[in-house]
């Protein structure tokens, strides 16, 4: 395959933890996929890898103050990937076999890039599991479009893909923090095929783990009832911009820190196979925040795979 090695690539490794190169034996292995020539608005996710390596730097000191464990000794990290910089679906072809490989070998956990990269990884992940996944999906937009503005596919339609693909089970996609505007049947989409919308507004002034147990118990019950591994994306723009500026399409009236936390604290305990967090544009984050949210976030993920697996 053609090197298609862009400045814009980090060198850097998340948590400070070794490259894959000299540390292949580990558990838990981190790749950027530095792409965003899908976003629909402000572009830069390219640099959400870079941005979320960095931040992570503040994380490499201790242990989680939920889970009372640490990552660290456990992940590798593989670097961005090297993808075409040409279309999306040039881009997808490359990806998907580099991803079938990592994923044979690691529990991955994937840096975006704008959210057009997951349709690829769950591609990945059911060819290499054999069967579809639950999927527990954090956005403030539905990603069910029909079409990518006149484009048949983009970071605004992969999750209706991954429906009528069999990618994901119906009955087991959950989205959570919806709230962008949007045609009642783009947005209704999910729950017209068995799945659960969660609208921003349906968890507003819930923060706790009481407050969120509707959200909780929902989950688990789908998940558990389909006995099928889960797959995990958020997408940065779930938070409100008061916590997360710096995205491409960022939308009021959004989540806070503290509720995604909390969930993703509760849900710890579900047989997740793998996760990315996409939408990162480091060129529009106030002091950092954006940033700073997705590798904790990432790194909240990452613990609560340590504390429940050992």
């Amino acid at each position: 395959m053609s090197q298609h090695a862009f400045p814009y690539l980090n060198a850097g490794s998340f948590l400070r933890e070794p490259a894959r190169a000299q540390a292949r034996g580990r558990r838990y292995c981190v790749a950027g996929i530095a792409w965003d020539g899908a976003v629909t608005n402000r572009p830069g996710a390219r640099f959400g890898p870079s941005a979320i390596r960095r931040a992570s730097q503040m994380l490499c000191d201790a242990e989680h103050p939920f889970f009372d464990v640490s990552p660290l000794g456990q992940i590798c990290d593989v670097g961005d990937l090297l993808l075409p910089n040409s279309s999306i679906e040039t881009m997808r072809a490359a990806l998907q076999p580099q991803a079938e490989a990592l994923i044979a070998a690691h529990h991955m956990v994937w840096l975006g890039g704008d959210h057009s990269i997951t349709l690829p990884l769950l591609r990945a992940y059911r060819k290499a599991l054999g069967r579809p996944l639950a999927l527990v999906h954090f956005d403030a937009h539905c990603d069910t479009w029909r079409d990518h503005f006149g484009e048949p596919s983009g970071h605004g339609t992969w999750a209706r893909e991954a429906l009528q693909q069999g990618l994901v089970l119906p009955q087991a996609t959950v989205q959570i923090g919806i709230r962008s505007s949007g045609g009642k049947a783009a947005r209704e989409y999910v729950n017209s095929v068995g799945g659960r919308v969660f609208s921003a507004r349906e968890l507003r002034g819930a923060e706790s783990s009481a407050q969120l147990a509707f959200v909780i118990d929902e989950i688990r019950r789908r998940v558990r009832a389909a006995a099928a591994p889960v797959y995990l994306t958020i997408d940065i723009d779930c938070l409100d911009p008061a916590f997360a500026p710096g995205t491409g399409t960022p939308e009021p009236g959004g989540l806070t820190t503290a509720q995604v936390l909390t969930l993703l604290e509760e849900l710890a305990d579900l047989d997740f196979v793998g996760m990315d967090c996409v939408e990162v544009a480091p060129a529009y984050d106030h002091a950092e925040l954006t940033a700073n949210a997705a590798s904790t976030l990432v790194w909240t993920y990452l613990a609560g795979r340590v504390a429940r697996t050992g």
